[in-house]
């Protein structure tokens, strides 16, 4: 049964109002004649792969080993959005210095350069833990850095604070706004 003019369809909504808000997304999009293309569209990927990985050298050195469930590659960007990130990142010897995950992040290819996003936890072998909600790796400088709120623990001492830099071993944590701070008697 169709509604009358001037009625109300069952969801409430006038039969006008529909074809107002149709015509609206229609002109929104260049008019029924002009459908958006693919050059036009800036968000759309180049590539997508599911189950990425991916080894980062520095002068011919494996320093980081990413993965990621789900990959976005833009080609003119020379970026990759991330989705269900892990990082291994290695010393210049080869050893494991630490593990990265976070729910996003973005790659440049070019540099070489990550960023995480979302949960980032990333933790040592012996035992060093830092939680943010976005971590930078620097692959020019080797080191990584955080803009927001971050709490670092290891088993000699508790960092907080609003943005620090460091290395990936995590040996070396700097704050330049500590919040708390407590050095633990190393346990022998």
């Amino acid at each position: 049964m169709t509604p009358r003019t001037g009625e109300r369809s069952r969801r409430g909504v006038p039969p006008s109002a529909l074809l107002a808000a149709l015509l609206g997304m229609c002109a929104a999009c260049g008019g029924v004649d002009n459908p958006p293309t693919m050059a036009g569209v800036s968000d759309s990927a180049d590539q997508v792969l599911y189950g990425l990985r991916h080894n980062l050298t520095l002068e011919g050195v494996l320093r980081a080993h990413l993965e990621a469930d789900t990959a976005y590659f833009y080609q003119s960007a020379q970026r990759a959005d991330l989705a269900g990130v892990t990082v291994l990142f290695y010393s210049p010897e080869g050893r494991p210095t630490s593990r990265l995950t976070s729910e996003t992040g973005t790659y440049e290819w070019r540099t070489g350069n990550m960023e995480a996003r979302g949960n980032v936890v990333a933790t040592t072998p012996d035992n060093r833990r830092l939680t943010t909600s976005v971590l930078r790796y620097d692959r020019r400088t080797d080191q990584i850095s955080g803009p927001n709120d971050f709490v670092f623990d290891a088993p000699d001492r508790h960092l907080e604070g609003e943005s620090f830099t460091a290395d990936p071993e995590f040996k070396n944590v700097v704050t330049t706004r500590p919040r708390r701070g407590v050095v633990r008697e190393r346990r022998r």
